[in-house]
C-alpha cells in the first residue's frame, strides 16, 4: 500500500469513527449489560443479586405470558401477511404505469413517515365509542377498543395501513430490476396478466419478497407505541404483546431483572423466525 493510500484509509477511519463509538456506547454494551441484568434481580434501587435462571423460569410459567406470546405471533403474522400481500398488489398496479402514479407513491409513503403517537392518537379518535368517525360512519355503537374481540383486529389494521407506503416502495424498486424485454416476449407468446404475474414477476421479486417479508415481521414483534397509545395492552390483556410486557416489568413493576430476560426470549424468537425463513427461501428456490 503506498503512502497516498494509507493517507486516504486512516481519513476514512476518522470519518467513521464517530458512528463506531455511538455505536458501541448505544448498542453493544448495553446488549451485554441487559443479558447480565436478565440473569439478576434488580429494582433500580436496591443492590444487584444475581438469581441464575430464575428471571426465566417465572416469566415463562407465569399464567399471563401464554396470552401475551399468542397476541404477539397473532399480531405479528396478520400484519406480516396483510402487509406484504396488499403493498404487492398495489406496486403492481402502479408499475403498469398508471396516470398520477407519483402521486399515489406520495399518497401511500405519508402514513409511514408519520410518527406512530400521531397515528395512535388519531385512529384512537377515529375509533373511539362516543365520537369516532367509524361508527357515525356506519352507524352503529361498537366500542372498538374496549371490546376483548376487536381492538386486536383494530390495531393490526392500523399497523398494515402505516406500513403499506414504504413496502410498496420497496416492492417498486423489486420491478424496477426485472427486464421489461420479459413482460414484452410473455405478450407476444400471448401470456395474461395473470400468467405474467405468477411465472414471471413472483419467481423474480424472491429477494424483495423475502426482505419484505422479513423485515416487516421483524418490526411486528417489536411493536410498542401503537399498543401503548391505543390500548394500553387491554382490555384484559387481550392486545399485550412482548414488548410492551417488557417495559410494564421495567417502568411500572420495576423488576429489570424479568424484563431483560423477556427481551433475550423474544430474541430468540425473532432469530427463529429469520431461520426458518431463510430456510423456506433456500427451499423455494
Amino acid at each position: 500500500m503506498s503512502k497516498k493510500d494509507c493517507k486516504n484509509s486512516n481519513w476514512g477511519i476518522y470519518f467513521v469513527l464517530p458512528a463506531l463509538i455511538g455505536t458501541f456506547i448505544f448498542i453493544i454494551i448495553p446488549i451485554f449489560c441487559s443479558f447480565a441484568l436478565s440473569f439478576t434481580e434488580w429494582d433500580l434501587l436496591n443492590d444487584i443479586r444475581f438469581v441464575g435462571f430464575d428471571n426465566y423460569k417465572a416469566v415463562l410459567t407465569e399464567p399471563v405470558f401464554k396470552q401475551i406470546l399468542i397476541n404477539t405471533i397473532v399480531y405479528a403474522l396478520s400484519v406480516t401477511f396483510f402487509a406484504v400481500l396488499i403493498p404487492l398488489i398495489i406496486a403492481d398496479i402502479l408499475n403498469t404505469k398508471l396516470r398520477g402514479t407519483e402521486w399515489f407513491k406520495t399518497i401511500y409513503f405519508i402514513p409511514f413517515i408519520t410518527p406512530a403517537v400521531v397515528i395512535a392518537i388519531v385512529w384512537s379518535w377515529i375509533f373511539d365509542p362516543n365520537i369516532g368517525g367509524i361508527n357515525t360512519l356506519f352507524k352503529t355503537h361498537l366500542e372498538w377498543l374496549f371490546d376483548t374481540k376487536l381492538a386486536m383486529p383494530v390495531l393490526i389494521f392500523v399497523s398494515v395501513w402505516k406500513l403499506i407506503g414504504y413496502n410498496v416502495v420497496l416492492f417498486l424498486t423489486g420491478f424496477s430490476t426485472i427486464p421489461t424485454n420479459l413482460y414484452e416476449a410473455a405478450k407476444i407468446d400471448g401470456a395474461g396478466v395473470n400468467e405474467t404475474f405468477w411465472y414471471i414477476t413472483l419467481p423474480l421479486l424472491r429477494p424483495t419478497t423475502y426482505f419484505v417479508t422479513l423485515v416487516t415481521a421483524i418490526s411486528s414483534f417489536q411493536v410498542f407505541d401503537l399498543i401503548y397509545v391505543m390500548t394500553a395492552g387491554g382490555p384484559k390483556d387481550s392486545t399485550n404483546v412482548i414488548v410492551y410486557s417488557i417495559y410494564k416489568y421495567a417502568f411500572e413493576y420495576f423488576d429489570i431483572g424479568k424484563a431483560c430476560a423477556l427481551a433475550y426470549i423474544l430474541f430468540i424468537i425473532i432469530l427463529g423466525l429469520a431461520l426458518l425463513q431463510k430456510n423456506i427461501k433456500k427451499i423455494a428456490s
